[in-house]
């Protein structure tokens, strides 16, 4: 199974759809995972699986907003299309890949 960990103004639609799948009403205190990266800072995350793949997704003070965003572009374009994007393939992985900002 691939582990990434990614930065929420990384994400894919298709993780942020899993996302608010997972998380309809939000995360809580008790999803949270910190952890210390390789310079020692302090990172904060949320858990995500899909079928293939666990996804690490930071946190800070935009991902509300984020979230919300995504799930108004996403109430539009069901109301406007049946089109939604597929996956796009990512290499896999052993160990989790750091996506700078």
């Amino acid at each position: 199974m691939k582990r990434i960990i990614v930065g929420f103004e990384k994400l894919t639609p298709n993780i942020l759809k899993l996302f608010v799948e997972k998380f309809p009403d939000g995360y809580g205190d008790n999803d949270i995972i910190e952890f210390k990266n390789g310079t020692g800072e302090t990172i904060q995350a949320v858990e995500l699986k899909s079928a293939d793949t666990v996804y690490l997704i930071k946190i800070g003070k935009k991902m509300n907003q984020i979230i919300q965003e995504f799930e108004d572009e996403q109430s539009e374009l069901n109301e406007d299309s049946e089109f939604i994007e597929d996956d796009k393939d990512i290499e896999p992985n052993l160990d989790f890949d750091l996506i700078e900002d």
